[in-house]
């Protein structure tokens, strides 16, 4: 029977350890320089335009082995769905179901709901689904719902938003009034604001990220001139309901508010205002009489898209920054299906491709060919979700 033992003291076998100990080495020093390569690649394109870090994300999120078009969700076909993203979850909600759908295409939380206009907007990590005109709201984190909110039978909902800190201001009709507003702490354990508007129409209300000042978006005339006027209130003082400023957008309808860097900002049908937090109107960025055909109010810039006429496919895209000034302007002379704007990208569906761009409207990638797709994503790392009939699938540039 042959000898299984060693003597590692006796036998001669230093030389074949000493060159498994140099392969080793070398193995590892290939990997090092590789990495190093690569992150060094990474490190100089997040340098030169920000986006390398985001490449990074992407490949820790969906991993080296995902490509683009793989079909991530799926869910029942409805006209009126909303669709929101939540990290790497999607928010669905129709006319009889809200759903929230993980990577897997699987479902982490759902319910049965009853909406006839059903309307979505998030922040903070959370998502707000409501019935606009409905009696009911809901609030879900990437775990499912935080919160629930019915309201009475004559006080239909008319808005509702989400500051960064997930702050949930919603704006209702109350009786004998024209409208209220009612601001929540971010635990929703507490009513941190609640104001009835006896004197015009209340239309949105928002919370500062930082938590201290509520924005009360009002409509009303003045010399016969449509104005929407923006109240401020200090949360900071429990209990007073007098604003401690304003401002107004003279000749426009208030569609949108948002908040970039550390400033209300309001989309209108004829401009774009900035305002700090104190009141005072910062910027304005003015339409030139271009009609608004669509926008995309994200947290990093604003994205318009404005025709020459009322009708055709004739216009400009421009994106803005918090201060009102134009980031990037691109002729358009075709159709646009869509909007979306997230991080420092931004997602242009065309009825033939999609296409992401930077926020200077510079092309970052694009993806042809698509068949079947009625609407896009941006999510903040820079992939996009093309959303059609029953499913929903990744774009990864």
């Amino acid at each position: 029977m042959a000898n299984r033992t060693k003597d590692i003291w006796n036998d001669d076998d230093g030389a074949g350890w000493a060159e498994r100990r140099s392969g080793r080495l070398r193995r590892f020093l290939v990997f090092f320089l590789t990495l190093a390569a690569v992150l060094g690649v990474v490190l100089a394109a997040a340098y030169r335009d920000g986006t390398g870090f985001d490449v990074l994300r992407r490949y820790l999120t969906y991993g080296g082995s995902a490509s683009s078009g793989e079909e991530r969700y799926r869910y029942d076909a409805s006209p009126g769905s909303r669709f929101a993203v939540l990290g790497d979850q999607l928010v669905v909600l129709s006319d009889n179901s809200l759903r929230l759908l993980n990577k897997d295409g699987g479902e982490t939380w759902s319910a049965q709901v009853k909406m006839s206009v059903p309307a979505l907007s998030q922040g903070g990590g959370r998502v707000a689904a409501y019935d606009v005109g409905g009696r009911f709201l809901y609030v879900l984190d990437e775990r499912g719902e935080v919160f629930r909110l019915e309201t009475e039978e004559d006080e239909p909902l008319i808005s509702a938003t989400l500051n960064a800190k997930g702050m949930l201001a919603v704006t209702a009709e109350r009786r004998n009034a024209k409208g209220a507003v009612t601001a929540y702490s971010a635990d929703m354990g507490q009513v941190v604001f609640d104001m009835t508007s006896d004197e015009r129409f209340v239309t949105e209300a928002r919370v500062s990220d930082d938590g201290n000042t509520l924005a009360v978006v009002r409509l009303g005339q003045e010399n016969g001139v449509f104005v929407s006027n923006v109240l401020l209130y200090d949360l900071r003082e429990p209990g007073k309901i007098e604003p401690f400023a304003d401002y107004s957008i003279s000749d426009g309808l208030v569609l949108a508010t948002g908040q970039q860097d550390g400033r209300f900002v309001t989309v209108s049908d004829t401009c774009v205002t900035c305002a700090s937090y104190s009141g005072r109107v910062e910027a304005s960025y003015d339409c030139g009489g271009a009609y608004l055909r669509s926008y995309s109010l994200g947290e990093e810039f604003t994205a318009l898209l404005l025709n020459r006429y009322q009708a055709g496919n004739v216009g400009r895209l421009v994106t803005l920054d918090a201060e009102g000034e134009e980031l990037g302007s691109l002729e358009i002379h075709e159709e646009v299906r869509g909007l979306s704007a997230a991080g420092r990208y931004l997602a242009v569906l065309y009825t033939d491709r999609l296409v992401v761009y930077n926020e200077n409207l510079q092309v970052y990638a694009s993806l042809r060919g698509i068949t079947g797709v009625s609407g896009a994503l941006m999510r903040p790392d820079g992939s996009a979700l093309l959303l059609s009939a029953e499913s929903a699938s990744q774009f990864l540039p």
